[in-house]
């Protein structure tokens, strides 16, 4: 008996294989690859593990990318699943216009973020950053209810931009200083700075909707670059999504898989 989880990004492609669907399970293998790369898999690091007994993922990279990942499991008999944003699961609240068209990652982030959080003590809002190829800064109320959130360009993408608009902008990636003397460490500090004013502005909206201090959580792959550079404590969580995935394949009973019709592709 195993739970594979999936979660499919812009950029890598990041897998953990747990003992049981669950909150807490045990961890029996993990790993990640970047796109361009998933397409051995189920030749070499796959072939290795176990047939899961269940499949649970979110992904964001589209279909041509979701196919792909299809192909590297056919070697197994059990059909993947995916996530899609809903009105309402795992006690959340989906507060979006079209509910459906939240990514699948954030909703799943946020599962795994309040998750964590009643894990901890009493319910209290919650402001939650992933930081990846975009960012993305949510809001959640003690209740559990998805009020909102904003989504911005990461590192790479601004620092892109720059080059692509600006003149004489190919310059190596620098350091954040609080005054930056040269172009390197002027393009990083205003990257890192931007995202932490969003975060900021975002964090005051909450406190003052919900008259309560928000959790701050942070999550994805560049969240150790922002977190000096946070004008509060965050606190660091790895593998939110994969939490996230646990909990909502909890709350579906995924393993009945005759009680529970895999997702169209």
């Amino acid at each position: 008996m195993s739970f594979l989880a999936l979660d499919v990004g812009n950029t890598r492609l990041k897998w953990m294989l747990y003992d049981r669907p669950t909150p807490g399970a045990t961890v029996l293998a993990q790993g990640a690859e970047f796109l361009e790369q998933i397409d051995r898999l189920g030749e070499t690091v796959w072939v290795g593990l176990p047939e899961p007994t269940c499949i649970l993922g979110c992904i964001v990279a589209g279909q041509a990318v979701k196919h792909r990942v299809h192909e590297q499991m056919e070697m197994w008999s059990v059909e993947p699943r995916w996530v899609a944003a809903s009105e309402a699961e795992a006690g959340l609240v989906n507060g979006y216009d079209y509910p459906a068209r939240l990514g699948a990652d954030r909703w799943v982030a946020m599962a795994g973020a309040r998750h964590h959080m009643l894990r901890r003590g009493p319910a209290r809002p919650i402001l939650l950053v992933m930081v990846g190829t975009a960012v993305t800064v949510e809001a959640i109320d003690e209740q559990g209810r998805f009020l909102g959130g904003l989504i911005l360009p990461g590192h790479g993408i601004m620092l892109r931009a720059l080059e692509s608009g600006t003149a004489g902008l190919h310059v190596p990636t620098g350091d954040v200083k609080d005054f930056p003397t040269n172009t390197s460490d002027a393009l990083t500090s205003g990257g890192t700075f931007a995202i932490a004013g969003a975060c900021e502005r975002m964090y005051q909206h909450l406190k003052a909707r919900c008259g309560a201090e928000p959790l701050c959580l942070m999550t994805g792959g560049a969240g150790w670059k922002m977190l000096p550079s946070m004008g509060r404590p965050y606190e660091l969580l790895d593998s939110l999504i994969f939490d996230g995935l646990l909990v909502i394949a909890a709350e579906r009973k995924v393993m009945q898989a005759v009680e529970v019709p895999p997702l169209s592709r």
